[in-house]
């Protein structure tokens, strides 16, 4: 069964939800998920798991995300990018370099932030962005999010400097509204601003240059292979003979020489287990002495046991 990882390069219009119904179509299984959306107005990395390798999308989503964009100062959106209709403009003609950069240092680091109205975040088991295009007015609470690189590449001016357009690129932390940070980059100015452009470049470890695009992948499906996408992702273990058939078993082992440190692998941080061989057995754990298996990834058990029946009977 074709299991794995394959790094799409999104088109700008589609929904995450259309990539994956085209990748389904693809690689002729249902068995397809993404870890994490992008809008339908970003382009780039969007990753997606094909059958096995879905079960490792959980620890993906929460990596962190680098991007490249384009913050329109002047203008401010009803969904804070360049799909919605314009609600203020103010002129951005007295806006110098220095000020923007101010702005953008003071939105670095550990900060609270306001997700967009139009967010896919439920409130009351209801999408907000369902709720504001019914006429209601959305307020979020702000989250903690952080901003590892909040970088200004280059400010053009629009409409006779009425408008400045500015060329970023944004490392954060899962959970990062880049619009929102359009928007309040615009109001901490005292303009307004929106976001025009969006594409990702990286997620956790998988990278733009590893993307292919749906017409690439329908010529030729490249798809990332469960150990090789688990060893780029997380901390690595490699077991023995016999502890990757405890293991496969869903058996504890010895814990891991990271036990009882910081590093010490959780389940929500697990450790990607791998036999003599190569192959992904299991994500582990530890817990005190022990490392316990927190998915298992090895054939069907039962499969194994009826094999080595069938050696015993000298089938």
């Amino acid at each position: 069964m074709l299991s794995g990882l394959v790094i799409v390069d999104k088109p700008q219009g589609w929904t995450s939800h259309d990539v994956v119904g085209r990748m389904r179509r693809i690689a002729g299984t249902r068995k397809v998920g993404h870890a994490g959306t992008l809008d339908p107005m970003a382009t780039g990395v969007l990753v997606l798991g094909i059958n096995k390798a879905t079960r490792l999308l959980t620890y993906i989503v929460g990596t962190s995300k680098t991007y490249t964009a384009t913050i329109r100062l002047g203008e401010s959106t009803v969904t804070d990018d360049a799909e919605g209709e314009v609600t203020a403009a103010r002129s951005a003609a007295a806006i110098t370099g220095d000020a923007i950069r101010a702005g953008v240092a003071a939105l670095t680091g550990a900060i609270e932030q306001v997700p967009s109205s139009v967010s896919a975040i439920k409130v009351n088991g209801e999408r907000a962005y369902a709720r504001v295009r019914s006429g209601e007015e959305v307020k979020l609470a702000a989250r903690p999010v952080t901003i590892h690189r909040f970088e200004v590449h280059e400010i053009r001016s629009v409409r006779g400097g009425e408008a400045l357009d500015v060329d970023v690129t944004v490392e954060c932390s899962s959970g990062t509204y880049i619009r929102a940070l359009a928007r309040d980059l615009g109001e901490a100015l005292g303009v307004g601003g929106h976001l025009t452009a969006l594409r990702r470049t990286q997620v956790g470890p998988y990278t733009l240059d590893q993307a292919r695009t749906l017409e690439q992948l329908a010529e030729q499906l490249d798809i990332l292979d469960i150990s090789d996408a688990a060893r780029a992702l997380m901390p690595n273990r490699e077991l023995s003979d016999e502890e990757t058939t405890e293991i496969s078993f869903g058996r504890r082992i010895a814990a891991g020489a990271a036990a009882g440190t910081p590093d010490a692998a959780t389940a929500d941080k697990p450790a990607a287990a791998f036999a003599p061989d190569g192959t992904l057995v299991a994500l582990l754990a530890d817990a005190g002495s022990y490392a316990k298996p927190v998915l298992v990834f090895a054939p069907d058990n039962d499969k194994q046991a009826k094999s080595g029946d069938d050696k015993q009977a000298g089938r």
